[in-house]
């Protein structure tokens, strides 16, 4: 398969053959959604709770006696069929809501993502991507150069001008191959990857 190489014009003057293995997978919906999922239900943290009727502060008398009043039993105000009650299942800070994905199936899900991003001409390829000075105006200007508005940078190395320069664009992200997640592969209008972070994503998913 090959991907188009832009120049800092935007405009596409040559191609780089990449590996089928890895740019040339069918698309897997299916997968590829149990990727995004799993992706984010790992990132979930546990950080609410909820009282069950033991921890609800209320009296424990009984409103009103068993019997003889025409209204339902009920033996204290904190029972979750009354407002303000506990809940029945609370949510506890320990829970758990990580989704086990092994390797292969990790591995061929970004492929298909990357395969996919291929075919849709939203995955291109520079020969190097940096900036002189920690400047975001330097960096907005390079992209709009390039028809760039929502793009993921993959670069082999985030140097510190580049950093600096990206952080404050809302629609723009610079990161290394090994954090190109697949969140991020698919929420990004374009990809665009230099020659050195190419080579290094072969190697991960080859």
């Amino acid at each position: 398969m090959k991907l188009k190489v832009l120049n800092m014009s935007g405009q596409s003057d040559n191609t780089v053959e990449v590996s089928d293995v890895v740019f040339g997978r069918e698309y897997n919906e299916p997968l590829i959604h149990q990727l995004v999922v799993a992706y984010q239900a790992n990132a979930r943290q546990g950080t609410r709770a909820q009282k069950e009727r033991s921890e609800v502060r209320a009296s424990t008398r009984k409103p009103w006696r068993q019997k003889g009043t025409g209204r339902a039993r009920v033996g204290m105000v904190s029972s979750p069929l009354w407002r303000g009650g506990g809940r029945i299942f609370p949510n506890r800070p320990d829970e758990n809501f990580a989704q086990k994905l092994n390797k292969k199936m990790y591995r061929a899900g970004v492929c298909s993502i990357l395969s996919q991003l291929g075919r849709e001409e939203r995955l291109v390829v520079v020969d190097s991507f940096d900036v002189d000075a920690p400047k975001t105006k330097v960096l907005h200007d390079r992209f709009k150069q390039m028809g760039l508005e929502s793009v993921l940078v993959i670069v082999d190395e985030v140097s510190e001008n580049l950093y600096l320069a990206s952080r404050n664009l809302q629609h723009v992200a610079v990161v290394e191959p090994r954090y190109a997640d697949p969140l991020s592969l698919i929420h990004y209008g374009k990809v665009v990857v230099t020659r050195a972070a190419l080579e290094k994503l072969q190697e991960m998913f080859a």
